[in-house]
């Protein structure tokens, strides 16, 4: 048996870094309690482990008497003498037993008490290890998959990487070396779960934190952040010295650091901009190369209309709307890209134009977005001020007052800014 004890003594640890102290207490309390509710019970046992080679020693806790009531807790005094030269009536000597003699029963009980309480040592050594590091970059090593979700092992504990925070298109086999954000630590019934996660904002920005020394001191700050995993992120960022330049120290020398940072993200494209406070001069860096050729505020409902050319419209809008997105919740405002075909020249043009803008914006039939605009309803923001009642105050019918209103509502939730 010692050399049972001395081998989890030893696993415990080097593997699970639980101190050899803590665990021989909590063998020797399991065995104890173990033993107590077996034969021992009603006996008052002491057990000792030694730390270095595991044997444990066993005593049945006596009391010196001349007559003895109670075997399990008193011993005759002449028997007692046998036990400890000079022992007297009245006082406590400490007589040898056989470990085997705690029982069968006992051992199994002690062992899974044993397990129960390396399992609670092993929730308090992640706590411990783990709570100051929420918020970092750690790395691991993919251990598996299981419905979705990616386990990696950390070194001295587990990590879960649920399936919403990892990248689109990432795969990774078991074996496999993974850098990842430390979200949280949750509370599960199995304990404490590492929660693990490479599609966060807050990933990239660490990234940053971590490749840029000028983000790191405070130098350069991020002031807004936008990201759709696994294809683009766009940053806008300030510096605090002059003779810094903010976008410059974020791509480095030759764009070594944001190279550096678009490697560990797969190919992740990334945007650097300078931040500015009026959102027309920050809504113009974000849509580059593509030029807005007039811009509409609608500072009420924070609502931004663009009308960009031709030839910049699939650069403004991007690859499935997502520079649109990217950029409107990069400033905080709802952003409506409007399409101008070519500069008209006449009130019939313009009319038309306008027409057709709603028609592509909304869906609308060719003649209700024109009899729209001639009513000098001519925009969606126009639209999103007027109820049903107007609209039928200038000749539409109640069904096609619904329908106008139905779609404008669509087309401002589809370009709500995302969380």
């Amino acid at each position: 048996m010692s050399s049972e004890i001395l081998s989890v003594l030893e696993y415990m640890e080097k593997e699970k870094g639980i101190p050899r102290a803590d665990m021989i207490q909590a063998i020797v309390t399991a065995i104890k309690n173990a033993a107590l509710k077996g034969v021992n019970a009603g006996q008052e046992i002491k057990i000792e482990i030694n730390p270095k080679n595991g044997q444990l020693q066993a005593w049945a806790v006596l009391k010196v008497v001349d007559s003895v009531s109670d075997q399990l807790t008193e011993i005759h005094v002449e028997k007692a003498q046998s036990v400890r030269f000079g022992a007297g009536v009245g006082e406590i000597v400490e007589k040898p037993i056989d470990p085997a003699y705690l029982g069968r029963i006992a051992a199994q009980t002690a062992r899974q008490a044993i397990m129960q309480r390396i399992r609670q040592f092993e929730k308090d050594r992640i706590l411990d290890d783990y709570k100051d590091m929420v918020g970092d970059v750690v790395s691991g090593i993919v251990r598996r998959k299981e419905r979705g979700d990616m386990f990696v092992d950390l070194g001295k504990a587990e990590g879960v990487m649920p399936a919403k925070e990892q990248v689109p298109g990432e795969e990774y086999a078991a074996g496999e070396r993974i850098r990842c954000l430390l979200m949280s630590i949750d509370s599960s019934p199995r304990g404490p779960e590492l929660v693990l996660s490479r599609a966060s904002p807050k990933f990239v920005r660490r990234l940053f934190e971590l490749e840029v020394a000028e983000i790191a001191d405070g130098t350069v700050k991020i002031e807004a952040f936008a990201r759709e995993p696994g294809y683009r992120t766009k940053i806008a960022v300030t510096s605090a010295d002059s003779k810094v330049d903010p976008v410059g120290a974020c791509v480095g020398a030759r764009g070594a650091r944001v190279k550096s940072i678009v490697r560990e993200l797969n190919g992740e494209k990334i945007d650097i901009i300078p931040f500015k406070t009026d959102p027309r001069e920050m809504v113009l860096e974000a849509l580059k190369p593509a030029v807005p050729r007039s811009i509409q505020f609608d500072e009420r409902n924070k609502r931004i209309a663009l009308e960009v050319g031709e030839e910049d419209l699939a650069v403004a809008i991007g690859r499935k709307g997502q520079n649109a997105r990217l950029t409107s919740r990069l400033i905080g405002w709802r952003i409506d890209i409007i399409r101008v075909a070519a500069v008209s020249n006449t009130m019939g043009d313009k009319v038309k134009a306008a027409a057709g803008s709603l028609h592509s914006a909304l869906g609308l039939p060719d003649d209700v977005a024109m009899r729209l605009v001639e009513k000098g309803l001519n925009s969606i923001e126009l639209l999103d001020t007027v109820d049903e009642e107007t609209l039928i105050g200038e000749g539409f019918t109640l069904d096609e007052a619904q329908d106008i209103l139905n779609r404008v509502r669509q087309a401002g939730s589809s370009a709500a800014p995302q969380a």
